[in-house]
Parts: structure tokens; sequence; C-alpha cells
């Protein structure tokens, strides 16, 4: 019989893990008095973080109940989803934060202050992107809201540490200081997605338990490995060491979807990660990733992504370069 040893779907998430590379959307350094109320509007395919320097603050998101952070405390609200922060949970409206005056130190970067002039508050706050597929789809997973409290005995000094680097690049406004940030987001949200593989039971569900089956997670893998091999569902059950029908059926149980949807999902957040960031041609994008045709990948892409393929190039190209 055929078994994975037990550290391979471990190191499955290790390396996707390794993938979390990040854009660095926008920072900002926040300098509040009671009683204050911020809404964060929602942005799609982001990941914001909020890390309170001195004094605490609320953070509550639609679904779940209201967390209260303190100094050193790291949240992150998953999803893209729009929440409030606040000095305390009845603080009263909040106006959005993109519409308040804020002082601009560079394209990617303000100071805000605001509130009542009564107890201060500061918190570093950022939102980032993720461009590489497995990284989404480990995103896709996490709860409304992760927490890691400061006095945790997850939160090591490495993560400290990491918190006091960023403070202190955005407080100061170093030359570079946006694009360092950037590079600690990336080792930020990996310390604390980590923390929530290691401690808490609900991340062992959905991709994430199915990277890790010792037959579906070769699939998957085999998958990612090569995104432009002609897979087929014969291929990828043998890739399983299973039959068609009982992967299949393993597969869409675990995933959520069929594996040649998987497949074609893939392929296509593959293509327009390559699209943003590098310009191909549709034909070159076609033929990495398995197409006969430019007619037939358009197609698949559009279903999928929702625009086509020139219009994601053109989008990408009036976008500010990425940090």
């Amino acid at each position: 019989m055929d078994v994975a040893p037990p550290w391979e779907g471990r190191d499955r998430v290790a390396r996707v893990l390794q993938t979390l590379r990040m854009r660095g959307v926008f920072y900002c350094r926040s300098e509040l008095t009671e009683p204050w109320a911020l809404e964060m509007p929602a942005i799609a395919d982001s990941v914001s973080f909020h890390v309170p320097t001195v004094g605490s603050c609320w953070l509550r998101v639609d679904g779940a109940d209201p967390v209260e952070l303190r100094p050193g405390d790291l949240a992150l609200v998953p999803h893209g989803r729009g929440h409030e922060i606040m000095s305390a949970p009845d603080a009263g409206p909040a106006p959005r934060v993109d519409l308040l005056p804020q002082q601009y130190l560079g394209p990617h970067y303000s100071v805000l202050r605001h509130g009542g002039g009564g107890r201060a508050t500061q918190l570093i706050c950022g939102i980032v992107a993720f461009d590489d597929p497995a990284a989404r789809e480990l995103v896709r997973g996490l709860p409304r809201v992760l927490t890691v409290r400061g006095d945790a005995p997850v939160m090591a000094s490495s993560v400290r540490d990491t918190l006091r680097l960023m403070a202190d690049e955005l407080t100061h406004a170093q030359p570079g200081a946006e694009a360092v940030a950037t590079r600690l987001s990336d080792i930020l949200v990996v310390q604390a997605i980590r923390a929530w593989l290691t401690h808490d039971p609900t991340a062992r569900d959905g991709w994430l338990l199915a990277l890790q089956d010792e037959r579906v997670g070769r699939a998957l893998e085999a998958m990612h490995t090569e995104p432009g091999r002609d897979w087929s569902l014969e291929q990828l059950a043998r890739a399983a060491t299973m039959s068609r029908s009982a992967f299949s059926a393993r597969f869409t149980g675990l995933v959520g979807e069929a594996p040649m949807a998987y497949l074609t999902r893939w392929r296509m957040n593959l293509a327009a990660g390559r699209l943003r960031d590098d310009h191909p041609t549709v034909a070159q994008l076609a033929a990495e990733l398995g197409y006969q045709s430019e007619a037939a990948f358009t197609r698949a892409f559009a279903r999928t992504i929702g625009q086509t393929p020139g219009a994601v190039r053109r989008q990408a190209l009036a976008e500010p370069s990425a940090l």
C-alpha cells in the first residue's frame, strides 16, 4: 500500500507559506483620541492588518463578535471585508477612513489624526494583497478575524520584533519605508498564519485539509507544479494513486469543486497574476498553460476571472506601480 510519509502534508503547507509575497496597497499610522470610530471600506482580494502600539481599541467585522485589541496585539481581516475600528463598542458613527483628511507622506502611506481629544490610541494599519494562487487559496480559508495576542505564547520574540521594526519604519518615514514595510508585512502575515495553523483546530479544514491529505494533496501539488501540462482526470487520479471515480469524489468533497474545475481556476489565477506583473501576450499565456488556441484560453479566462485578459492588462498598466 502506497502511504505518504507523515511529514509530506506538512511540507506542502510549508511550501505554500513560502509563496506568500504581498503587494503593499496602503499603510496608515493613526493617532486617535477618544471617542473615535473608523469604517474600513471593503477592498477586493486584500488582507487588512491592525496593530495598536499605544492604547487599545475594538475591531468589529460583520458576522463576528467585536474583538478588543491591546498594545502589541495583531489582528488580520482577510477576504477584503469592510470592518470598523473604534475606541469602544458604542463609540458612535464611524466615518469612512479614506474620506477623512490625512497627511499623505507618499502614494501608499499616510498619517491620520482623528478623534474627540480624550485618551490617545496609536495604530499601525495596512492593506496588502496576494497575487500567488496558492496564497489566495490559503487566505480563503482564514477566519473572518485572525487575532494573535501580544502576550500569547505563540507571539514569539520574532513576531514582536517584526512589529517593532514596522512601527519604527512607518513612524519615522525614512527613505524606502514603504518598501521595507511591505517586506515586513510578508513576515508578519506568515507568522500570524503559522500561529493560526498551529493552534486553531479550524485551520485543518477545506483546502488546507485537502493539501495535507495523503492522496488529494499529491494531485493538488502536481497541478500547482505543472499547471501547463495536458492534465486529464485519469492522470490526476494516477498521481493520487486512486481510481478516477474515487479520486473525483474525494477531491470534490475536500476542495469543494471538481478537479478539472479547480485546475482551470488555478490556471486562470496564474494568468491574471502574470498579466498584472509581466504583461505577456495572450498567445504566450495560452501556450504556457496548456491551451491549444488563444480563443479557448480567452473564453476560460473571461468565464473564471470575469474580465478579458486585455482588460486585466490595461488595468494593471494604469495602476501605480506596486511596492
